[in-house]
């Protein structure tokens, strides 16, 4: 495959950002109310206010964005085919984690997606590290932030049972 030129590694760039924030999107519809709703739940004392959470996430969404790109720069899609799609694959169940608990308010179903998600974010850090180690290093970040997100979602829904059934 020819280089990549400045033009195409721009449009590139800017193709896996919007990839990246559709997702975020269409998690964000499902938590248009989530704050409220968030904030009417029994918490862990070790529960962050609901206002990290966005710039949290904007921060891991860029993240996975240039993560994506890089590995995406190396050959495009086609040579990195598998990586891509699990990437792809993990945004898709990134998306549906806030519908599963902030739209349908389903605590055990947004665990189960969660720790899906996390084994999935595991298998593209993975695979990212050994198309091009910096994209891998850019998904620690989410790791450890979904291993968070992990223990809180638990704690949440078992401390809300008759709101997260």
């Amino acid at each position: 495959m020819a280089p990549l030129t400045k033009q195409k590694q721009i449009v590139g760039l800017i193709a896996w950002l919007i990839v990246s924030f559709i997702a975020a999107a269409i998690g964000a519809a499902a938590s248009i109310q989530a704050g409220a709703f968030y904030t009417q739940l029994l918490r862990p004392d070790w529960a962050p206010p609901p206002t990290i959470f966005g710039p949290v996430w904007t921060v891991l969404y860029v993240l996975m964005g240039i993560a994506a790109w890089l590995v995406w720069r190396v050959g495009g899609f086609r040579a990195a085919k598998s990586a891509l799609t699990l990437f792809l694959v993990q945004l898709a169940v990134n998306a549906l984690w806030s519908w599963l608990f902030f739209g349908w308010h389903r605590g055990a179903l947004a665990f189960a997606d969660v720790l899906l998600l996390w084994a999935l974010i595991l298998a593209t850090l993975i695979s990212f590290w050994r198309i091009r180690p910096l994209a891998g290093a850019l998904l620690v970040p989410y790791l450890l932030w979904v291993s968070f997100a992990s223990a809180l979602n638990y704690a949440v829904w078992q401390l809300n049972p008759q709101v997260l059934g």
